[in-house]
């Protein structure tokens, strides 16, 4: 049967399996083929709603934090405010088209993109919402904690996480992990290992129990730390399963104990060991471990070891009266050492040649001369020869135009003015017209004074 559809009709068929196309390649790790699937599904825009809604959605995932304006302007697009009841809602009949688990990772995805935007009062709007719209969900729990985090407020998180495990146990899994984590970077490691103890899953896995002996240590709970190593060696000697971890919970346990000074707990944890597995390891940390406590036993485990080649004919008395050990050069080694210092002098030797100095032209290094100013590098100003010029008193008394400086220089010159009134007029005979009259008046000058000379006498 052939359908004569248009391409596009065609096109909109196929966009379901388009889209989990896309999220295969996304699960096998090949996220760019996976995000030009998915912006080719949104750009076309020919796909059904809930197609094109669970395209921005993973897209938006495998984006994570980066262009978190574009991805909260796409799902935007899918979410906007009720009238009623609902404060929230999905756009385009989605509320029918998509699973409730669909439904609250769209809304959970907008408020981690309003925790990195820090629009804190919408994240705690949209947060508030969920709650009522996902009461037995676990998400809202966790977005709330989240929330109160990113506020600095820590223990308010714990608290709300601790009510929620308390009130559904078979949901405090994820919970309680959560609660760890928040306690572990708020720094109240008691917190944390009281979170993690309280998983019956994981209580006793060597990760957990690691984890937990740590937060303990860190604490100051030395007791506390070596109780929960007793009770995962409790258990995993009374567990049938074939990957028993009961030895390496051992192993940790005996050096936990013997870090903190308990040596005969520890020696009894490596002498179990020893005799139920023949471990190597745990014999040499037996005999190490019983020379502090009881010298017999370790001397009586101490024969198990293998012996060192080389220690046969060694007087222990005899070196415990020397002084210690001197580490004594081989012939061969010598001889290298000797030709590696002969060819490194050399080289210095050939790196040292000197050059003869250059010196400027006409420069005699026999007579030099006398020495060079040590100020010459100093502004002249700043120099103890410096002296500066004196200012002319006259200049200051000058005004008026020019002619009039050229009539007093002539009133106190006196007799030495007719004489260069006489040069002057000598000069005047390659000047113009203006000039010759302009030095009229100061050749009347003389007369006048010669005149009242002779009144007066």
């Amino acid at each position: 049967m052939e359908d004569n559809l248009a391409d596009d009709d065609i096109e909109i068929e196929l966009a379901p399996i388009a889209v989990q196309l896309a999220y295969v390649q996304q699960l096998l790790g090949n996220t760019p083929e996976a995000m030009e699937a998915y912006t080719g599904i949104i750009n076309r825009n020919l796909a059904d709603e809930s197609s094109l809604a669970v395209a921005i959605n993973n897209l938006v995932v495998l984006k994570g934090p980066k262009d978190i304006s574009d991805s909260l302007r796409k799902l935007d697009r899918l979410i906007e405010k009720g009238n009623g009841a609902q404060r929230f809602q999905l756009s385009n009949g989605l509320e029918s088209k998509l699973s409730p688990k669909q439904r609250e990772t769209i809304y959970a995805n907008c408020v981690l993109l309003l925790l990195h935007s820090n629009k804190m009062d919408q994240a705690r709007e949209l947060v508030a919402a969920l709650q009522d719209m996902f009461a037995d969900s676990v998400m809202p729990v966790l977005l709330q904690a989240a929330v109160l985090v990113r506020e600095n407020k820590s223990g308010k998180a714990e608290e709300i996480l601790g009510q929620f495990a308390e009130k559904f146990p078979d949901k405090a899994k994820v919970v309680l992990l959560a609660r760890a984590q928040v306690a572990a970077a708020a720094g109240h490691p008691q917190i944390a290992a009281e979170s993690l103890s309280k998983i019956a899953d994981i209580q006793h896995l060597p990760a957990t129990v690691a984890t937990i002996v740590s937060l303990k240590e860190r604490a100051g709970d030395i007791d506390g730390a070596e109780a929960v190593f007793d009770s995962a060696i409790q258990w995993w000697s009374n567990s049938m399963t074939e990957d028993n971890k009961r030895t390496v919970i051992m192993q940790e346990a005996a050096s936990f104990k013997l870090k903190h000074g308990r040596e005969k707990e520890a020696a009894c944890l490596y002498e179990e060991l020893v005799k139920s597995h023949k471990s190597l390891q745990a014999l040499i940390g037996l005999v190490t471990t019983a020379a502090r406590v009881d010298v017999d036993k370790a001397e009586s485990y101490e024969k198990q070891l293998k012996p060192l080649l080389g220690l046969k004919g060694v007087d222990v008395e005899s070196l415990e009266r020397t002084s210690g050990a001197k580490h004594v050069q081989s012939d061969s080694h010598v001889e290298v050492t000797k030709a590696y210092e002969e060819s490194k002098n050399e080289d210095k030797a050939k790196k040292k040649r000197k050059r003869k100095p250059r010196y400027p032209k006409g420069f005699d290094p026999a007579n030099p001369g006398p020495s060079p100013d040590p100020e010459r590098w100093l502004p002249k100003r700043e120099r103890s020869s410096y002296m500066p010029k004196r200012k002319d008193k006259r200049a200051s008394q000058v005004r008026g135009s020019q002619g009039a400086v050229v009539r007093e220089k002539h009133e106190a010159t006196g007799t030495d003015t007719s004489a260069n009134i006489s040069n002057s007029k000598s000069d005047l005979v390659t000047t113009s017209k203006g000039s010759s009259q302009s030095v009229a008046p100061s050749q009347s000058k003389p007369s006048s004074k010669s005149s009242k000379k002779k009144s007066r006498k």
